[in-house]
């Protein structure tokens, strides 16, 4: 069993192999480890997502944590539990972006020397963040499962003690606060939607809840590219996904850990599966509707209630948004994107006569129908261009969809030759 000692003001965790999970008490020592450190993150009924979806929906914001994500909670209590003699020779960790910045920030604050290995294709601005709160850090490999072997194998050799990302009984206990702050600010909850990578993170909250409320159903939330956790449950072990891509990097993870697909097992009621179209839908709704800017992997909870709805307007459901560290180049195409799935944003392409006065007629016939014209691509020398004439792509932005069915109606009644570019 795990448990905190306090002696002379300094904690020590003591383990017993016969328990191997952490348990509820760990979560609250964890927590008084927490105290002052970091926030309780807000709770908030949003009445446009409830309308939605079908549910009284809650959504934790852990966006507006230190360090823009949950991640500091499990690697502040890791660090604390260090010995005097790891924190001389100092910290190494392995991560995409989240848990590196927690484990710089927590490493900061009690001036440990610390080193992130971070994949090659990292987003600069992780990078920059991670930097900004002192660390050192290496780019290597191309995704989390090759920097944390390259970590490894730094952490022999220069005597660093490893924040694991999410396999650790203490990450695990840090990260399962989140559910203690849950079953305080919503006692009456019903369910609740965790994204899912290494699963530290929803192994940590199913402890808190499952503890105190069994009848509250955990469900996981993974990539469609990455459904590590959601195949190793359905065959009975761990399983290790091969390739894929998705922009939620926070959960693009080949394989869970060991004791995190164990606690999953016992305590999640059911992992699902959301692809990036539907994350950039949510992450879009986020912005516009609440205000709020949520980075991929912290938007699909979210993002899986929006696109299945609930069956139950009764139900208190939580759905946990577990970091707002996006990219802004990202953040751009999510909006242009989001426009478009949204249908206020038509990209098409008009072939035209060249000669003077062709282009302005179709124009004014736009401006007749209210629509915005956003951005305008005149073409007369590519391949596919014959003699004569011209190309031209027209950004348009329009009020919904029916809008722009309208204005394609007009299109074709006027005889423009044109096509829906996206």
């Amino acid at each position: 069993m795990h448990c905190l000692i306090l002696m002379n003001g300094k904690s020590m965790w003591n383990t017993d192999k016969e328990h191997k999970f952490p348990t509820f008490q760990d979560i609250v020592s964890a927590r008084e480890i927490l105290n002052g450190s970091i926030r309780k993150t807000p709770l908030h009924r949003s009445n446009t997502f409830s309308k939605i979806i079908g549910a009284n929906i809650f959504l934790k914001l852990e966006s507006f944590q230190r360090t823009g994500s949950f991640k500091v909670r499990g690697a502040f209590v890791k660090i604390n539990m260090l010995s005097m003699e790891q924190r001389k020779h100092g910290v190494i960790a392995a991560s995409a972006g989240n848990h590196a910045q927690g484990v710089a920030y927590a490493a900061s604050n009690k001036n440990i020397p610390c080193t992130i290995v971070m994949p090659q294709n990292a987003s600069p601005a992780k990078v920059a963040a991670t930097k900004s709160y002192g660390a050192k850090v290496v780019l290597r490999g191309s995704d989390y499962d090759e920097c944390w072997i390259g970590a490894q194998e730094m952490a022999k050799e220069e005597g660093r003690a490893i924040i694991p990302a999410f396999d650790d009984p203490q990450v695990i206990s840090g990260q399962g606060t989140i559910g203690l702050e849950l079953l305080e600010d919503l006692p009456d909850l019903d369910e609740i939607y965790i994204p899912i990578g290494g699963g530290g993170l929803a192994a940590g909250v199913a402890i808190a809840i499952k503890s105190k409320k069994p009848s509250v159903k955990i469900i996981g939330v993974e990539s469609k590219a990455f459904p590590a956790m959601k195949q190793s449950l359905e065959k009975r072990s761990l399983q290790n996904i091969k390739s894929g891509y998705t922009i939620a990097d926070g959960i693009s993870v080949k394989s869970p850990g060991k004791l995190t697909y164990e606690i999953a097992r016992k305590y999640i009621d059911d992992v699902t599966v959301i692809d990036d179209s539907s994350i950039v839908k949510t992450m879009f709704l986020l912005m516009e509707r609440g205000k709020i800017v949520i980075e991929p992997a912290g938007a699909a909870s979210l993002a899986y209630l929006l696109s299945n709805g609930h069956p139950n307007k009764n139900k208190n459901v939580v759905s946990l948004l577990s970091g707002g560290n996006v990219d802004m180049y990202l953040l751009g195409q999510v909006v242009a994107k989001g426009l478009m799935q949204m249908g206020r944003m038509l990209k098409i392409f008009i072939q035209l006569a060249d000669k003077p006065g062709a282009l302005k007629t179709v124009v004014d016939g736009i401006a007749e129908h209210s629509v915005n014209i956003v951005e305008v691509e005149h073409d007369r020398l590519s391949s596919n261009i014959p003699a004569g004439t011209a190309g031209v792509y027209l950004s348009l932005e329009m009020e919904n969809e029916k809008h722009a069915e309208r204005l394609i109606e007009f299109l074709k009644i006027k005889g423009i030759h044109f096509r829906v570019v996206s």
